[in-house]
């Protein structure tokens, strides 16, 4: 049975929060702390340094305009894809845990582009700019290649937050494939309609496929880098599809806290459409432009006002692109 990505839609909007100035937070400081946990590895991004470049298209549900006047929800809309692997090593094992997988999507229209950028756990691994500088750094590796195992449990305990996201992924199995998990936006958007109805949400992507996980021996038993290939052999079957949802948001849901879970359970939800991810593409159409979820967004949809994080994403990916780029 197919399953829908479902957008929440919050009692307050965020139209209404002072907005965040990402000048306000380092981004490069960020970005090379990243950099430096990963190993520092040249010509690659920041995170995601290890994925897959796709194509395919877009089929908005009945409803998605009623939620929407974005022209993405009002006819079919080709996408430029990319699954990954978080984090900056792009020799990164596929069977990594805990590691988020990572969705990138740019939902093409000649208005304007669509980008949302998701990961596998519906919580961010920090809350604030800051809070993720630190959580970078004090991964960063000592002269035996390793992190300081005390100081990240100490950080651990001082900030019990960046710990959700971890725990969500140990709880689960390994993905036996980038097309059967499901991915979150951790940060809420504001949908509006052709009337002007706004609506809190979260969006999230349905995989069709099912949640497909690794037992441990099956885990064992696969190479270092096997996503791409079984990638490969299904999309030679047919499309890899999803749902994508938005969940509606509730009184009291946070909207500045990207570590902060919005339950699901007994939630209204809208389904937006389909995604069918069909053919792999070279390394090269994903890397002629950085996905940047603040910048593309077209009229009809809004990032959040009030959400640090949020804000910070843009000149981040802007310090990882030129960096690539040296």
């Amino acid at each position: 049975m197919k399953v829908s990505i479902v957008a929440t839609g919050c009692a307050m909007a965020l139209a209404l929060a002072a907005p965040v100035r990402a000048e306000e937070a380092d981004a490069a400081a960020i970005v090379n702390g990243q950099f430096v946990a990963g190993g520092n590895k040249p010509g690659v991004r920041a995170s995601g340094a290890k994925g897959v470049c796709l194509t395919g298209q877009f089929t908005p549900s009945a409803e998605a305009a009623g939620l929407s006047k974005a022209p993405h929800f009002a006819k079919t809309v080709p996408v430029t894809a990319r699954f990954s692997m978080g984090g900056s090593n792009p020799g990164i094992s596929d069977k990594a845990k805990p590691v988020t997988r990572g969705f990138a999507l740019r939902l093409r229209d000649p208005a304007g582009d669509l980008v949302l950028v998701i990961i596998s756990a519906p919580v961010f691994s920090a809350r604030t700019p800051q809070q993720l500088f630190d959580f970078v750094s004090v991964r960063a590796p000592g002269p035996d290649g390793k992190p300081d195992a005390e100081k990240v449990k100490a950080f651990a305990a001082a900030n019990p937050e960046t710990t959700k996201q971890a725990a969500w992924l140990n709880a689960r199995p390994v993905p036996a494939s980038f097309a059967g998990v499901d991915y979150w936006g951790v940060h809420a958007y504001t949908l509006t309609n052709a009337k002007g109805e706004a609506k809190v949400v979260k969006l999230k992507t349905v995989a069709d496929a099912g949640q497909l996980g690794l037992t441990d021996e099956e885990l064992k038993a696969k190479p270092d880098s096997f996503y791409a290939d079984e990638l490969k052999e299904r999309l030679a079957k047919g499309p890899a599809s999803f749902s994508l949802v938005a969940i509606h948001s509730e009184a009291g849901d946070p909207t500045a806290d990207p570590t902060a879970l919005w339950p699901e359970e007994n939630r209204k939800s809208t389904t937006l459409g389909t995604l069918a991810i069909t053919a792999l593409e070279p390394d090269a159409t994903c890397d002629a432009a950085t996905f940047d979820p603040v910048v593309d967004l077209p009229a009809g949809i809004a990032g959040p006002a009030d959400d640090p994080m949020f804000a910070i994403r843009s000149p981040a990916y802007a310090v990882s692109l030129s960096r690539r780029a040296q």
